[in-house]
């Protein structure tokens, strides 16, 4: 034990780079918040069988429609089935990508220290 009172061992440098450290991640908390609310308004549409069916789902994966042309409806119940469900893994897939995306444009330059 030295007991020199060293404290933690921070020295006023440390000090420095934990308030950019601080600074940044609220910068981060508040572009968070801002994204959050741009997925729930986004629309991203899926499709399967060349436009017969689409589905639109928001940033968030939120389903908000599904819409299946006339013609989509002749190939019956099973073929219809697989078409939705191909939409939405389509939808699915391309909201997942964009909202990490997102993610990556929002935390993109930061430098956190112990990171």
């Amino acid at each position: 034990m030295t007991g020199k009172g060293q404290g933690f061992g921070f020295g006023l440098g440390k000090m420095k780079e934990l308030a950019d450290a601080f600074k940044k991640a609220q910068q981060v908390q508040e572009g968070a918040k801002k994204l959050q609310e741009e997925l729930e308004v986004m629309e991203i549409q899926g499709e399967a069988g060349g436009g017969l069916v689409k589905v639109v789902v928001s940033g968030n994966q939120e389903p908000k429609r599904v819409e299946i042309s006339a013609d989509a409806l002749g190939e019956g119940a099973d073929v219809l089935s697989d078409l939705v469900t191909a939409a939405m893994k389509d939808a699915y897939t391309k909201s997942t990508a964009t909202m990490r995306e997102r993610m990556e444009e929002l935390t993109s330059g930061l430098e956190l220290p112990g990171f």
